[in-house]
């Protein structure tokens, strides 16, 4: 991915998210920012990217990338930069709605993302960002939420997205195939005599 990646597995999680409050006829959107932002009143569910940090067994891979074409089908990029993206998502709040309807959003959410935890597509270059449900201390969810001082606690979840990689702009240049391959073993060098 580029360096738009953060956004674009931010959006497409926001859009699982809509879809599932779709699919369980929640109404509400899902808004993505912080918890104490005032635009996030009358959201369904809020998406929050919390924390960024590198992913510490990929970070000295190489990323190989299905390129489409049949000169290379392969693109590799070396120096990439793999992360795990951690993604708070909180009950919002609903004018005329009680904490219930919104916990049921919440588990449509949790199911659908369950259900399948795979986020891929054209947004995302067509690799794979892998969803689990992470467990999260009350002293860790403690701080987050000291962040916010006006805002009122809510149920929240974490989710972890990985690997999300920011690649260089041009992948390693091919190189050349082999069209020759000679072995010279034994070769006697003639001897000259002064």
């Amino acid at each position: 991915m580029n360096g738009r990646a953060l956004l674009h597995v931010t959006n497409a999680l926001r859009a699982r998210l809509k879809s599932a409050l779709d699919a369980s006829r929640v109404p509400g959107t899902v808004f993505v920012g912080s918890l104490g932002d005032a635009d996030a009143n009358g959201a369904a569910l809020i998406l929050f990217l919390y924390r960024v940090e590198p992913h510490a067994s990929l970070r000295n891979d190489e990323h190989r990338v299905a390129s489409g074409t049949a000169a290379s089908p392969v693109d590799v990029f070396r120096n990439s930069l793999p992360l795990n993206l951690y993604f708070l998502v909180t009950v919002g709040t609903l004018p005329g709605s009680s904490e219930e309807t919104l916990l049921g959003a919440l588990g449509f959410a949790m199911q659908a993302l369950q259900a399948d935890p795979e986020l891929t597509g054209a947004s995302l270059d067509h690799e794979a960002v892998h969803l689990s449900l992470e467990s999260l201390g009350t002293e860790e969810l403690s701080r987050i939420w000291a962040l916010f001082p006006t805002a009122n606690y809510r149920t929240s979840i974490v989710y972890l997205a990985s690997p999300v990689w920011i690649d260089p702009l041009l992948p390693l240049a091919a190189s050349k195939p082999v069209t020759e391959d000679s072995l010279f073993a034994g070769a006697k060098v003639a001897e000259t005599t002064p």
